[in-house]
């Protein structure tokens, strides 16, 4: 349920804050109040269209706030909450939004910025308005399938779940089927390129790593010079005119004439001993090398014609040895599959086939379910309008099979009425009366309410254009409605006030030179003071206050009754 509201500097609204209560609130007041301003706040709150014409003059910004209470556990706004990265610690769900004299919005969820189209949908499923000309949600015929199929209960949900496991399974059919069934030219022509590629790669005869190899070799090559004059210059110093080793040895056998006679200096002569020897095949593996060096410019010039041919194939195929050789893998694959794709083509298609023939027979289920709580819903809604006083009124869901499945089966599901005799029945949505209408959407609402899972309902003058008993009876139907949500209604009937759990007046008042909308919860005298002002007008008698008790006294009656 929709908690509090908070609106700062919204039309003519400085700041006003209520609390709502369970069941039903409605709001009345004078023309030009500013009823519907409130209900345009909580439209604009659950992501309706906004604009700085929204602002009030002289303010920078307007804010709206809106504090929920879902005690559902299992309601589809946690789900929608999850899907976005917003958590939720309670039962509660904040909703804020504010819009500057730019006309841009700032959006938050539980204090997270969110966009337009996420407060759009997570507001969706926390309130249903309806007005009394505007298309409403349960007049699309889109949605009537789902109305249905929600009223239809278990055994048509278990058997449509079934049903889309199988659905699933069909799309993926056939988009491998039209994959595999492009026409002869493009067919042709992927198989001429893959057969290139193909060709291309083998021809190379790659080896793994073997760019890398061929890189340290020609980095070999390109220093050839610089390396035998490193090497020569080591040679120089060991056996050259300078006789390092040389040295090294005279340095060995003084020590280790020491070392005959004093053992203190054995480890040091031992040291330079194996320094000597070691020195000394150093220079042998030295001279050998420089012997046998040769610069081979045509080893060269063959590895940098072949890393040349490596690196157009990474261009082409991908960044490494490794990934041209999975490409060339998957390529082989896709190659086999269109040269064999008749043969696929049969596969896939008799794979098709039998899904079709399953899902036939699980779309006739759902059908058959379907009709049956068609008959069950035809009633409830004739019920439902004949409390309305529509006793002539008939409705009936039809029927069309679809050409192709979709995720609801092969069926496509409209509601029809007709509201006098000898009519034929017609789409609900083409019903002309406004007041028709309104009981019609009543009656619909009464039905689906408790399965839509909507927290607040919002009904803005659905009853205009009624009078006498069938107000009585929308107030008691609209009073219904809200045993299973949260109703707010703005209303000019008495008989609709006189239902109410909770009644607020919305009063327009001058301070200063500024026009402000105040609201204020009326209850005890204060109450049979509105109802008595909304039967009589703005002359309040004696007897209008008398038939104003009345009318509450019955209405409590009237409400105990409907709880039964």
């Amino acid at each position: 349920m929709l908690k509090e509201l908070t609106i700062k500097n919204f039309a003519i609204i400085e700041e006003i804050s209520v609390s709502f209560s369970d069941g039903l609130t409605v709001l009345t007041g004078e023309t030009g109040a500013g009823k519907s301003i409130i209900i345009d706040a909580v439209h604009l709150l659950s992501g309706g269209r906004g604009s700085q014409e929204f602002i009030r003059h002289g303010a920078k910004k307007a804010e709206l706030e809106g504090l929920f209470y879902i005690q559902n556990p299992q309601h589809p706004v946690f789900q929608k909450l999850l899907d976005v990265g917003i958590e939720t610690d309670d039962d509660s769900i904040i909703l804020r939004r504010d819009i500057n004299d730019h006309g841009k919005s700032v959006c938050r969820v539980n204090g997270k910025l969110v966009t337009i189209a996420i407060l759009r949908e997570i507001g969706g499923s926390l309130i249903d308005i309806h007005g009394q000309h505007e298309s409403q949600e349960l007049m699309d015929e889109r949605l009537h399938i789902s109305l249905l199929d929600q009223f239809s209960g278990s055994k048509l949900h278990r058997a449509k779940a079934s049903y889309l496991g199988l659905f699933q399974t069909y799309t993926k059919f056939k988009k491998e089927l039209a994959a595999v069934s492009e026409n002869e030219q493009q067919i042709a022509q992927k198989i001429d390129l893959y057969q290139y590629q193909i060709n291309e790669i083998d021809t190379t005869e790659l080896i793994e790593d073997e760019d890398e190899k061929l890189q340290l070799e020609r980095k070999k090559f390109q220093n050839y010079h610089k390396t035998f004059e490193r090497i020569s210059a080591a040679y120089e110093a060991l056996n050259g005119e300078t006789k390092g080793l040389d040295w090294v040895g005279n340095a060995m056998s003084e020590l280790e004439d020491v070392a005959s006679f004093d053992e203190a200096y054995k480890g040091q002569a031992e040291l330079v001993s194996n320094t000597f020897y070691s020195l000394q095949e150093l220079s042998y593996q030295l001279k050998s090398e420089m012997d046998e060096s040769e610069f081979d410019e045509e080893r060269l010039n063959v590895i940098e014609e072949r890393l040349a041919v490596i690196q157009l194939l990474k261009r082409k195929y991908g960044n490494s040895i490794e990934e041209i050789m999975i490409y060339r893998e998957k390529i082989g694959d896709e190659l086999d599959a269109l040269v064999n794709r008749d043969e696929r083509i049969q596969q896939r298609q008799k794979a098709l086939d039998q899904v079709i023939i399953d899902l036939e027979i699980e779309a006739k289920e759902l059908t058959l379910y379907r009709k049956k709580a068609s008959k069950k819903l035809s009633e409830a809604i004739v019920l439902q309008l004949r409390e309305l006083f529509m006793e002539k009124a008939t409705f009936e869901v039809i029927f069309n099979t679809a050409s192709n499945f979709d995720k609801n089966g092969k069926d496509d599901v409209a509601f029809y009425m007709s509201t006098n005799v000898g009519e034929p029945a017609k789409p609900i949505s083409k019903i002309a009366s406004g007041g028709e209408l309104s009981r019609m959407m009543l009656a619909l609402k009464g039905i689906f309410s408790k399965h839509q899972g909507i927290t607040s309902i919002i009904f803005d003058e659905v009853d205009t254009g009624v009078s006498g008993r069938v107000a009585q009876a929308i107030a008691e139907k609209i009073a219904h409605i809200s045993h299973s949500s949260q109703v707010l209604c703005i209303t000019h009937l008495p008989q609709v006030a006189a239902m109410a759990d909770q009644q607020l007046l919305i009063k327009k008042e001058v301070t200063g030179e500024r026009t402000m909308t105040k609201l204020i919860e009326v209850i005890g005298k204060s109450r049979v003071q509105e109802v008595s002002r909304m039967m009589s007008g703005a002359e309040i008698t004696s007897l209008t206050l008398e038939h104003a008790t009345e009318l509450l006294l019955i209405a409590e009656q009237r409400k105990k009754l409907l709880h039964v």
